[in-house]
């Protein structure tokens, strides 16, 4: 099984080196952003498993990096950081962190740390696969083991590609997908900046499963963003 896609986010040269070779030398595979900005992009463009964040980055704090990961994406963060007072912890943990490790640090702590969160992981993935394979959302239901999605007991008539959208999102309801994580998922890297094509067959599954064009129900835009599915009552 592959290790985790990590992504570190450090300025500190030094410090990112010692934390990628020892990610090296473990078989992890990693992405490194040396700013806020670059750690964002990072995120979104390649969805990592798990990241690693120092909170003193040179164009924004690392909380703020954590708070807006967190309007759209639940992946696991672990705060590496010099800051050793409680409430640098607790604000850092309540932004939506998962865990704070305290400069300077041992790299087996480290190793620790992220085979708890590899074994979180790993353990979601599996009530995953075991929850029932019929997605219900309002009138919408999706029956993936048979490969077919109803709106109000009628089948849709989806293309292959609106599926997978219609898939990837009833997945993830409730959160935002970016256009280059959705571009990546359906079609690969190749894809990745075709937003145009990606606009496209989402207005043709949005025609199918939306009685109203313009009050949705179950797909939400979100402006330069992204898209969501919405839970229905």
């Amino acid at each position: 099984m592959n290790k985790p896609l990590v992504l570190v986010v450090e300025d500190d040269s030094s410090v990112r080196n010692l934390i990628t070779t020892t990610l090296k030398a473990h078989d992890y595979r990693y992405l490194t952003a040396p700013s806020g900005a670059s750690a964002i992009l990072e995120a979104s463009s390649h969805n990592p498993e798990i990241v690693l964040l120092d909170l003193g980055l040179p164009d924004m704090d690392g909380v703020e990096v954590i708070q807006k990961v967190r309007t759209w994406s639940n992946m696991p963060i672990i705060v590496i950081s010099a800051r050793s007072e409680d409430t640098d912890k607790i604000d850092a943990l309540d932004a939506g962190a998962d865990d704070y490790l305290t400069k300077p640090f041992s790299v087996e702590e480290l190793l620790a740390r992220l085979r708890v969160i590899q074994r979180r992981l790993i353990m979601m993935k599996s009530e995953s696969l075991a929850e029932a394979s019929v997605f219900t959302n309002g009138k919408l239901k999706i029956d993936y083991a048979a490969g077919c999605a109803y709106l109000d007991q009628e089948e849709l008539h989806l293309t292959p590609i609106e599926y997978k959208l219609l898939c990837l999102l009833s997945a993830n309801t409730g959160k935002v997908l970016t256009h280059s994580f959705i571009t990546q998922k359906i079609w690969g890297s190749s894809w990745e900046n075709d937003i145009a094509s990606l606009r496209v067959f989402m207005a043709g599954l949005r025609k199918k499963i939306e009685k109203e064009a313009g009050s949705p129900q179950y797909i939400q835009t979100h402006i330069g963003v992204g898209y969501r599915m919405l839970k229905v009552e």
